[in-house]
């Protein structure tokens, strides 16, 4: 039988999660900076209770994920249920505000602040229960991940997985707490971002012939990646559990050239790819990859020192946990909204699904939201979540 929320139209979150919230929106974790200051709040939490953790850390030491375990009763810390949560938030530069995006503000039953919804309430309900979690008998541990650069392609959490893959016994589910409205999602599209560069042969616009002209080249191949996408739009496969039953394809940035009378030497595209699960992203980028090399042909028939070069900027699999899937059954119990529906961008929870980890996503928060100027959340999705997290601690307490 699936629980009942017990949250209604309007509700209140606890003090503690508020708190939580107006703490963690108070950083600025934009992915250009650091999240080390968010995470010293967590570990400081952490290190009162006695609570083990581990941090892995980017390469230049600027940037962290966090790993902790609050292990079962017996002691035992593989296996368990991860609460997976990315502590960056996007950029607000050029976005018209009417109010400090760094500072929480409360209006009309909405938190106004950048991370409200994306996703720093999810975090914040998941620390007001660390204590909690701490003094339950758990039948079976818990896992909180905390990743960084999640918004620039699912940087971070590559190591968070492997850490879990290196422990030996894998944990049997994943709730990745991005906004959802609270409904259980149980499949994303996978994300593929690549830049083509195109090296030609500048030279005096009066010589045309004797130049490799970049951008013309790199128009033909805009032109491919328009005729995929048409493709996919017209034959499918179609996956009607998406908003946009199909693999999406688009060229989204273009620069190059340098002035109006030199044939250019250097022109760049950048686009991305989001795949259904019936698509593979490989197949789709090696026939990206046969139109550059025989577009590169061609131009090296005026110039040999002509070239493309093909260079992936971000990418994140795709997660597809099947309808009847143990972790969905257990949400729904636990009081999330059932739903079959999937979403067209891209989570962390794509890399647990492929490391053998079931994983959903469902988090407090609408999608819509996102990355807006004005970023909010409803007061009772923070009560609905902190329902749902109430409900997850006593199934799993012994």
């Amino acid at each position: 039988m699936t629980a009942q929320n017990t949250t209604t139209p309007g509700a209140r979150p606890s003090d503690a999660a508020l708190e939580w919230v107006r703490r963690l929106v108070e950083v600025d974790t934009t992915s250009r900076d650091s999240n080390l200051p968010l995470l010293a709040e967590a570990t400081e939490l952490l290190d009162r209770l006695g609570i083990a953790y581990t941090t892995l850390p980017n390469e230049d030491g600027t940037k962290a994920n966090l790993l902790a375990t609050i292990p079962a009763a017996d002691g035992s810390t593989g296996g368990g249920v991860i609460l997976s949560g990315h502590t960056d938030v996007v950029p607000v530069d050029g976005q018209d505000w009417s109010s400090d995006p760094f500072e929480l503000v409360e209006r009309e039953g909405r938190l106004y602040g950048r991370g409200t919804s994306d996703m720093k309430s999810f975090i914040a309900v998941v620390l007001s229960r660390v204590e909690e979690l701490a003094a339950r008998s758990l039948s079976e541990p818990v896992h909180l991940a905390l990743s960084y650069d999640e918004e620039v392609g699912c940087v971070g959490a590559r190591s968070l997985v492997e850490a879990f893959a290196e422990r030996g016994e894998l944990p049997r589910a994943c709730i990745v707490g991005e906004p959802t409205s609270m409904r259980v999602v149980r499949g994303h599209k996978s994300m593929n971002v690549l830049r083509a560069d195109f090296r030609g042969k500048a030279i005096h616009s009066s010589r045309t012939t004797e130049g490799v002209n970049a951008i013309e080249h790199a128009a033909t191949f805009v032109r491919f990646v328009r005729d995929l996408a048409e493709g996919f739009i017209q034959d499918g496969p179609f996956d009607r559990a998406y908003d946009f039953e199909h693999t999406t394809v688009s060229v989204n940035h273009v620069e190059g050239g340098t002035a109006v009378n030199i044939v250019p030497a250097d022109c760049s595209v950048t686009f991305e790819y989001r795949t259904i699960a019936e698509d593979d992203p490989a197949e789709i980028r090696a026939a990206l990859q046969g139109e550059l090399d025989r577009i590169q042909e061609e131009m090296r028939r005026v110039s040999p020192e002509a070239s493309i070069e093909l260079t992936v900027l971000a990418e994140s699999p795709g997660l597809e946990t099947a309808a009847d899937a143990e972790l969905i059954g257990f949400a729904t119990d636990c009081g999330a909204e059932p739903a079959d529906a999937k979403v067209a961008y891209g989570t962390e929870a794509g890399l647990f699904h492929r490391a053998g980890i079931p994983a959903v996503v469902c988090g407090p928060g609408d999608i819509a939201q996102a990355h807006t100027p004005d970023e909010f959340i409803e007061l009772d999705q923070i009560a609905r979540c902190e329902a749902f997290l109430d409900a997850v601690i006593d199934r799993l307490s012994a």
